[in-house]
């Protein structure tokens, strides 16, 4: 594994307004270390721009106290193949960390064209791009980093999932989305010697997060007084990980790149890694239902004397869902010493507590 500094290193980091893009960045600002940040974000409205806008003021405000960073951010789209060629001409990126993607199983079931134009052709410019970084002897772009999802391991029968299963058999489009950018990562990886990792993230959750997740969605229909449509009857697992262990975990994969070198006859081998980044748990649904609830009560972002019970019901699987995800993630562990371990309990306090203030409860 070569060791990158990160140190005065030019980064791209794309979906910087979104949840893990927003926190990495916030990270990396806090490390102190001098360094040239680009955030790339179309800003849309799949779910409510105003977080997305919050998290860009909470990354404003940290730049404005850390004078060793300088901070761009640029609106626009993956899909856009010469805003990503101006831009990786302007700022000569030595670190790309891509997590722009059209998220979510069940939309990708309503709205295709969203997650092929970021999924793909917005993953195909990124590659590209890495690639002509290298013209005329420049030295390129020294580690592609991407999202790839724990949903490609669909109905996989065998847990944990770990990254030597088969993984051909997805059962959405979002997932086929995924599984195709490890394929083209690899592709490019082999021809162009490009050092790229992709991470499995398992159902990410914490503060500012993504209001389409089930805790996030929950608690916004209890303090309407709806009911929460808990799906399989409850009997789902999900390996939750809290964004501040992802966020590590990244941090730490951004600077060890698959080492180059050659095989027998000569030609590169892909210099090219896929990891699990997930909480090793997986958590029952109702159990995860009732310690959201015991938080949100805890916070006092509910009354209470509020009656859970008249506001659930258990109903049948959706299309696109998988009943249990469950990471085995000993290789991030053995490659990189991390391990995510932050409790359910622990991260979805946070979640309800930075709920109360942002949303004046």
């Amino acid at each position: 594994m070569e060791h990158i500094e990160l140190k005065n290193k030019s980064i791209l980091i794309t979906g910087a307004a979104g949840f893990i893009g927003s926190n990495l960045v916030m990270k990396l600002i806090k490390t102190g270390e001098p360094m040239k940040l680009v955030g790339l974000d179309n800003m849309n409205d799949y779910y409510d721009v105003s977080l997305k806008e919050y998290r860009l003021s909470e990354i404003e405000r940290l730049v404005a106290e850390n004078e060793q960073v300088e901070w761009w951010f640029i609106k626009g789209d993956l899909a856009d193949k010469a805003l990503i060629d101006s831009a990786f001409e302007d700022y000569k990126f030595d670190i790309v960390v891509n997590l722009a993607a059209q998220a979510g199983v069940r939309y990708s079931i309503e709205n295709p064209d969203a997650y092929i134009n970021s999924n793909l052709i917005g993953f195909y410019n990124i590659l590209e791009a890495c690639r002509h970084s290298y013209d005329n002897g420049a030295n390129g772009v020294e580690h592609l980093v991407y999202a790839s999802s724990s949903s490609v391991y669909g109905g996989n029968k065998k847990v944990p999932f770990s990254t030597d299963d088969k993984v051909d058999n997805p059962v959405s489009l979002y997932a086929a989305t995924k599984k195709s950018n490890e394929l083209l990562a690899h592709s490019y990886s082999k021809l162009y010697n490009i050092p790229s990792t992709g991470l499995r993230f398992f159902t990410v959750y914490g503060p500012a997060g993504r209001p389409d997740m089930a805790y996030f969605g929950f608690t916004n229909k209890l303090l309407k007084g709806e009911t929460i449509k808990i799906f399989n009857f409850g009997n789902c697992k999900r390996d939750f990980t809290f964004v501040d262990d992802i966020v590590e975990g990244v941090m730490r994969v951004m600077q060890g790149a698959p080492e180059k070198k050659n095989g027998d006859d000569g030609l590169p081998l892909p210099p090219y890694a896929v990891y699990n980044i997930g909480n090793s748990n997986p958590e029952n649904l109702l159990d995860f239902v009732d310690i959201l609830q015991q938080e949100l009560l805890r916070a006092e972002v509910l009354p209470a004397n509020y009656n859970f019970e008249e506001h659930k019901e258990l109903v049948s699987m959706q299309p696109g869902d998988v009943p249990v995800t469950y990471a085995d993630t000993s290789a991030l562990e053995r490659d990189y010493g991390f391990k995510p371990s932050t409790s359910l309990r622990e991260g979805l306090r946070k979640f309800a507590e930075w709920y109360k203030v942002f949303y004046k409860v």
